[in-house]
């Protein structure tokens, strides 16, 4: 069964490969968790070249959810989605809270609509 692939987009390579790390934990090692994260000289900030191959990687046949750390990181994966097939879905959501989410509901074989809704409600829950 194809499960829904993620996507981090972060100024940081170093926070969207702990996060990853993270995941790892949570989901199941079919869950497609590919950084897309600084540039393409180890330097902080976002790169379209980057973001599209992650987007390719992470894609199993049942959709990619795309999480963005700031607000330039949005932009440029808005950007990179534009250009790509329709299917992987950019989600206004907590970049860690909302990653773990998706990874658990995405290691259940969910469909992306229920992923992308369970990484939107991850900003409503309380932590006390």
């Amino acid at each position: 069964m194809a499960l829904v692939g993620i996507v981090l987009v972060s100024h940081s390579e170093k926070l969207a490969l702990g996060l990853r790390d993270l995941l790892r934990q949570v989901a199941t090692e079919e869950v497609r968790i590919e950084p897309a994260a600084g540039t393409e000289d180890g330097d902080l900030g976002t790169s379209a070249a980057l973001i599209e191959a992650a987007v390719r990687r992470a894609d199993a046949g049942a959709g990619v959810l795309v999480l963005a750390d700031l607000g330039s990181a949005v932009l440029t994966a808005r950007t990179v989605l534009e250009d790509l097939p329709p299917g992987p879905l950019l989600v206004d959501a907590p970049f860690v809270e909302g990653a773990v989410a998706a990874a658990v509901l995405a290691s259940t074989g969910a469909d992306l609509a229920t992923v992308a809704g369970a990484a939107r409600e991850a900003r409503d829950v309380p932590k006390f």
